[in-house]
């Protein structure tokens, strides 16, 4: 959580990302953290605060009339990044077809951006 915290503060100083609030920041984030994970060894967890954190279905809209298969494969990402971080699953996640890794990523911001906010780390 902590390298994504620096790495969302560092995407809102940027000028083409300045205008740029919220959850767009944290899905920026997110794409970078691949590149960030392997730069600081960091294998930590998401803490398990923030598995906690549930809507009723974890799919971006666009995603919840894809097929079960695809769904199951978001959702068991999803699972991963809480389980064994972030980096792991979005590694994971490159095996996959572009529609899921996008899915993925909106899906993991979305979970992502209200712990954020609650541990002060995004306005």
């Amino acid at each position: 959580m902590k390298t994504l915290a620096a790495e969302i503060q560092r995407k809102q100083e940027l000028k083409d990302v300045k205008n740029t609030q919220g959850l767009e920041v944290v899905k920026e984030a997110i794409r970078a953290f691949p590149q960030l994970d392997h730069a600081m060894g960091n294998g930590v967890p998401v803490a398990p605060a923030v598995a906690a954190v549930q809507a009723n279905s974890p799919l971006p809209a666009y995603a919840q009339n894809a097929a079960p298969e695809i769904k199951l494969e978001i959702e068991y990402l999803l699972d991963l990044a809480f389980q064994k971080g972030i980096g792991p699953a979005l590694a994971e996640s490159e095996k996959s077809p572009y529609f899921v890794q996008d899915a993925f990523h909106d899906a993991l911001a979305g979970k992502l951006y209200p712990e954020l906010q609650k541990r002060g780390l995004m306005k």
